[in-house]
């Protein structure tokens, strides 16, 4: 027993020169304060990676919204390129009924394709510029040639001489005009 009783005596001064060597801290020795420090440590680490998963989830929202914006656009993009593409077709086809012809079946099988035609850029949103008589709009037209003033109010449309389309806001192809001179 005396020699517990001298551990125990000397268990003291042991580990005040532990805490002199820099062997222990009195964090170490303290478990409240070692535990309400590591309790604000663990809080900070919370917040801080909490508002980190936040602003991830944020930007990928972000960067989600944008890639629908990109794919949207891109598609719309594509479709107005087709579109061009075919307008020609239906300016051949518009040619073609305008000839005499005595073969009334062919005719009538052209205004049929182009009927079906016209109406399927119709449901995609394609309009026809038709502006025949009105103001000269630089935005939905082009000027090719002008004519008489004694043929109506000078700056007005006289004669389309190709068929202008918009999509929405977008003009695919702008309407080739007469304009009245001024």
């Amino acid at each position: 027993m005396k020699h517990s009783k001298q551990r125990n005596e000397q268990a003291p001064n042991d580990l005040q020169e532990e805490m002199q060597n820099g062997g222990v801290t009195a964090e170490e020795i303290s478990p409240e304060v070692d535990l309400s420090a590591r309790l604000e440590e663990a809080a900070a680490k919370r917040d801080e990676y909490l508002d980190l998963a936040q602003r991830v989830q944020a930007e990928f929202e972000n960067y989600r919204r944008r890639s629908q914006n990109v794919r949207a656009q891109a598609f719309d993009d594509g479709a107005r390129a087709f579109i061009k593409t075919v307008l020609p077709v239906c300016d051949n086809l518009e040619r073609a009924l305008s000839v005499d012809s005595t073969d009334k079946s062919l005719k009538e099988g052209v205004q049929m394709v182009l009927r079906q035609l016209m109406e399927t850029l119709e449901k995609r949103g394609v309009e026809t510029i038709d502006r025949l008589g009105e103001r000269f709009d630089p935005n939905l037209e082009e000027a090719v040639a002008q004519d008489d003033p004694s043929l109506g109010e000078p700056g007005a449309v006289s004669e389309v001489l190709l068929k202008g389309y918009k999509m929405g806001d977008t003009v695919l192809r702008h309407a080739m005009v007469k304009v009245i001179a001024e």
